[in-house]
């Protein structure tokens, strides 16, 4: 589970929320995304101290990456998950709000994607840790990993779970129940 620094989270969400809510809901969205991994072991890919610290609060791996970004963090974390003996992982994001039975996704031999309710983004990834796949996290990861699939001859399958494609990255995407109480509608 790759976990940004939480002050810099959804910084997207400023034009909503005051930073004391949107901390909050990014620290709430992440411990769902925990509690949703149950009972599969989770490493937390991370470069912040705190997050790290909240990660093994949790009884979390933390595997720490400083300085690669998202798609290389994720990366080397799925290498040192696979050094260290681990066959499969499930890569999940820390803005699924809605997130459910995570362990839901192991049972498949090749690569399953779980895309953003956009079909744009993708939200979970479950593979293989020998499969060499490149991760290309972004605006339109979901067709990029579709196609990674292809060029490595993985055998993918598509999952449409809408509490696992439900991703909160703009305000819009923000349940009326964290805007109660402001005075201003989001689009």
């Amino acid at each position: 589970m790759p976990v940004k620094a939480f002050a810099h989270a959804k910084r997207r969400l400023t034009a909503a929320l005051d930073d004391e809510i949107r901390l909050a809901l990014v620290r709430s969205m992440a411990e769902q995304v925990l509690r949703a991994a149950a009972p599969l072991p989770v490493a937390v890919v991370c470069d912040d101290p705190e997050v790290a610290e909240w990660a093994r609060s949790h009884g979390a791996l933390v595997l720490w990456e400083p300085g690669r970004g998202l798609n290389g963090a994720v990366q080397s974390g799925v290498a040192q998950l696979g050094e260290m003996g681990v066959r499969r992982v499930v890569v999940a994001h820390a803005d699924l709000p809605l997130a459910r039975d995570l362990a839901a996704l192991v049972g498949f031999d090749g690569v399953t994607l779980v895309p953003d309710r956009r079909d744009d983004g993708t939200n979970v990834i479950a593979l293989p840790t020998d499969a060499g796949f490149g991760f290309s996290y972004g605006p339109g990861s979901f067709a990029r990993h579709r196609a990674e699939c292809d060029r490595l001859g993985l055998v993918a399958r598509v999952v449409r779970e809408p509490v696992l494609s439900y991703d909160v990255d703009w305000p819009s995407d923000l349940p009326s129940s964290v805007l109660a109480g402001e005075d201003r509608e989001v689009d």
